[in-house]
């Protein structure tokens, strides 16, 4: 018989599994839920207020997804920490810890690698391994809680793979995150980027959330987007924009777009403009992003000035604009870079 993924369960599920499975009383299961979510308990022996024989039958009966650390990477420019983990069937997967004034923020990944194959990106190289369950992205925050000893207080999921492609399990994440009865983190204070998949858009707007939706753009034009991401021949930018109308309607919540700027690619005068006119009307936060150099790839990072005259001229135009802090860039703290250079070199080859 297979295993239950507990850590993956709602308080009910958690009521249903407690008293059909393990033949035990309904309260049981607001103890075990409390153990997993708010002591962040890294085995069922660590619930000592559980009697031996339920621990036992949660032995028999159940897993506790629990991530183990294979390497831990602390910037010496800022403090951010990158970590590797690694999952129960072998897969490693990237997290990272932002220290800011308003507090901890992690940046998890969602799929062992990504098949969305951004150009720009080190995510994608090696495709998609597998998605992710939500126990497991829940234990990429909460294993950094337990190493830092402070509490998390924001959560991007911007890492390794595409949110909205693994739709299921990170919609059961985002609720377990933000449970009153669990780590309680707000939604306000939650985040999730995707590169634009229309229709799991729409269904994610249905369910009124109060995260922040944040669309990888990074392109004014379908032509330009395409050469960029493959996911534009799929979904064109006016449909892009009709969804992220259409999620607003529904939440109210201000759309973030990020623009990940690449030299001579996308950053001239003509491009702010083009982005200006593209979202204007749009109830929107446009975060600019100068690239990360990935060396499978032949991108280049806009100049600082080039940065910032983009800035000034989306400015110009009425945009909200913000340039995105480089954090962690001494320690490979870019979507993908530590893994990858990880798995190469336990493959043997040359990095």
């Amino acid at each position: 018989m297979e295993k239950a993924d507990i850590k993956s369960m709602t308080i009910g599920e958690l009521e249903t599994f407690v008293t059909e499975v393990l033949g035990e009383k309904k309260f049981r299961a607001s103890q075990l839920y409390e153990w997993m979510h708010v002591r962040l308990a890294g085995s069922f022996d660590e619930m000592t207020n559980l009697s031996k024989a339920l621990r036992e039958k949660l032995h028999q009966n159940a897993y506790l997804a629990v991530l183990t650390q294979a390497r831990c990477l602390v910037s010496s420019i800022d403090g951010t920490r990158k970590y590797l983990f690694r999952l129960s069937d072998g897969n490693v997967i990237e997290s990272v810890l932002m220290k800011y004034k308003f507090g901890n923020s992690v940046c998890i990944s969602s799929q062992v690698g990504c098949r969305m194959g951004c150009r720009f990106c080190a995510s994608t190289l090696d495709g998609l391994a597998r998605n992710l369950t939500a126990s497991e992205m829940l234990d990429e925050v909460y294993s950094i809680q337990r190493d830092i000893g402070e509490r998390i207080s924001n959560v991007v999921i911007m890492g390794s793979g595409e949110p909205l492609d693994n739709y299921d399990q990170v919609l059961r994440f985002l609720k377990l995150i933000s449970d009153e009865k669990g780590l309680h983190i707000s939604q306000r204070n939650l985040t999730m980027s995707t590169c634009g998949l229309v229709p799991e858009i729409m269904a994610l707007a249905k369910e009124q959330l109060q995260i922040t939706l944040a669309i990888s753009l990074h392109a004014v034009n379908d032509e330009r987007r395409r050469e960029l991401m493959p996911i534009a021949r799929r979904y064109t930018i006016a449909q892009i924009l009709d969804a992220c109308r259409y999620y607003y309607e529904q939440t109210k919540r201000r759309i973030t777009f990020e623009y990940s700027l690449a030299r001579g690619v996308n950053d001239s005068s003509e491009d702010a403009r083009a982005l200006a006119r593209l979202l204007k009307g749009l109830n929107c936060h446009i975060n600019l992003i100068p690239i990360n150099p990935v060396k499978e790839r032949d991108f280049e990072q806009s100049d600082p000035v080039s940065v910032q005259n983009f800035k000034n001229k989306l400015e110009k135009y009425g945009g909200n604009v913000t340039i995105r802090r480089e954090m962690g860039r001494d320690i490979q703290a870019a979507c993908g870079q530590l893994r990858k250079s990880y798995t190469d070199n336990l493959l043997g080859k040359e990095v």
